[in-house]
């Protein structure tokens, strides 16, 4: 969090200190007047606003608004007494590169207050500071920048800030990808391997309590540990080609495939072969549909199973139909971890599922599709 005191960036590079090679030219303007106190008198502001410079960068709070003050005052004096404006340039690159708002504008309105007043003072008693008149052009530009060069450097400083915050902020998302894919791998883990590990580690106590007693028992119950032992090992082998990602046009070819073998009508309606979907999204979409799937053969006692994808500018829509039992009641469906699972996932990767139940059931899941420049879409 930042402080109320923290005005400046860490680091402003070297261009405070570069500025500082332009102070010679305040010179040509006191050397350029017959009297000796004046040229003391301007090479004593000249170093005065020299230290007050170098503290206001190095100062904080209120100081740094009291070191910047007298930097006002020293160059309404050299613009009014040697027609020198162009100290209101080191000021206005100064107060661009303060971070306090309040303090920002209250600055910046004095400081172009007194430039244009000290100008237009020196042009009115043109006749004390001829100077104006043969600089003419330069001052002018001095005052314009004098009006854009602090806003221009105030608002590059907030961009750079936003950017660093949104680096932080991505930083952020990543190491919760990371956990979220971590809790999805453990979650996944459990309901794949949970089961059948507590099934060997029964099977395998009741077949030492057996080998005395009745050894062919136990050779069948040692059968069925190592069989159970085979499944759980070819479960995990095909979660791990899960993670690795899945493609929805692949993912629809096994969908057919299930729902042949389950003896039920399948219908494709749309392009599988997505365009405008990140992958994550897809592989997470590709989950569901198994899932939603998965639950259509086990336990709609459908016949038939119709899947539309419908592409939008914004989003993808899938939609899984079938014509078999439905829900009893919507509001408490998700109360099972198969779509409580579907949902959970959509919404990690900010979409959605909804059910409908007509006869049979829909499953409607929605996912935003990847943003495309205008001009990219044009050239399609």
């Amino acid at each position: 969090m930042q402080k109320w005191y923290q005005i400046f960036h860490r680091s402003t590079g070297l261009s405070p200190y570069v500025w500082v090679v332009f102070y010679i030219l305040p010179f040509y303007f006191i050397f350029r007047s017959s009297s000796t106190y004046e040229v003391a008198s301007g090479i004593i502001m000249i170093l005065l606003f020299f230290g007050c410079y170098l503290l206001s960068f190095l100062s904080k709070g209120w100081l740094m608004y009291f070191w910047t003050g007298l930097q006002v005052v020293i160059s309404i004096l050299m613009t009014l007494l040697f027609g020198y404006v162009y100290f209101s340039l080191f000021l206005a690159f100064f107060i661009g590169n303060i971070q306090h708002k309040a303090g920002f504008f209250t600055l910046y309105s004095i400081h172009l207050v007194t430039t244009i007043v000290a100008v237009n003072f020196g042009f009115i008693t043109q006749k004390a500071n001829p100077v104006f008149i043969t600089q003419l052009p330069f001052v002018v530009v001095s005052l314009i920048a004098v009006i854009l060069l602090p806003v221009t450097t105030y608002n590059r400083n907030k961009r750079d800030k936003l950017q660093v915050q949104l680096e932080d902020a991505n930083k952020r998302i990543s190491e919760l990808v990371k956990l979220e894919e971590r809790q999805r791998i453990a979650r996944d883990l459990h309901d794949t391997l949970g089961q059948k590990l507590s099934l060997i580690g029964l099977k395998s106590d009741l077949a030492g309590k057996l080998i005395t007693m009745n050894p062919e028992r136990a050779q069948t119950e040692i059968d069925e540990v190592r069989q159970t032992a085979r499944s759980a090992l070819k479960e995990v082998r095909e979660m791990v080609t899960q993670m690795r990602g899945t493609k929805l046009e692949d993912e629809m070819f096994r969908i057919e495939q299930i729902c042949r073998a389950a003896q039920i009508d399948f219908e494709l309606k749309g392009d599988p072969k997505l365009t405008a979907t990140s992958l994550m999204t897809e592989n997470v979409l590709s989950m569901c549909l198994k899932e939603a799937v998965t639950n259509v053969v086990k336990h709609s006692g459908a016949t038939a199973c119709t899947i539309a994808i419908e592409p939008a500018p914004t989003e993808l829509v899938v939609r899984v139909q079938d014509n078999g039992s439905g829900v009893v009641n919507e509001t408490t469906c998700f109360r099972g971890n198969g779509l409580r699972g579907m949902k959970e996932r959509l919404e990690f990767v900010n979409g959605s599922l909804d059910i409908v139940s007509e006869p049979g059931m829909t499953l409607v899941m929605k996912v935003p599709n990847v943003f495309r420049p205008v001009e990219k879409e044009e050239g399609k």
